[in-house]
């Protein structure tokens, strides 16, 4: 953190409070605002919609645990050389 950063957050405060102590009449407030931009909100919306959806589609993978299970599934040795050898280089 920087010193004169301190220091300017600091003189904000020091002139809010004599503006207060020396108007009774009239207190003024001020206060932290958060706001989000609508992209922000896209985010948030979008990340719930991923923490909410489930790791593995079963419609997709089910087919796939059928034919192991029934011994039809069958694996192409040049193809799974090929994605060896893609995946090692």
């Amino acid at each position: 953190m920087r010193i004169e950063a301190y220091t300017q957050v600091q003189q904000i405060y020091k002139e809010t409070s004599k503006v207060k102590a020396g108007n009774n009449k009239k207190t003024v407030s001020r206060f932290d605002e958060l706001q989000l931009s609508s992209i922000g909100k896209d985010y948030q919306t979008a990340k719930q919609a991923v923490a909410a959806a489930p790791d593995v589609r079963e419609e997709l993978i089910a087919p796939l645990k059928a034919s192991i299970r029934s011994g039809n599934y069958q694996v192409s040795n040049e193809s799974f050389a090929d994605k060896l050898l893609a995946e090692m280089r």
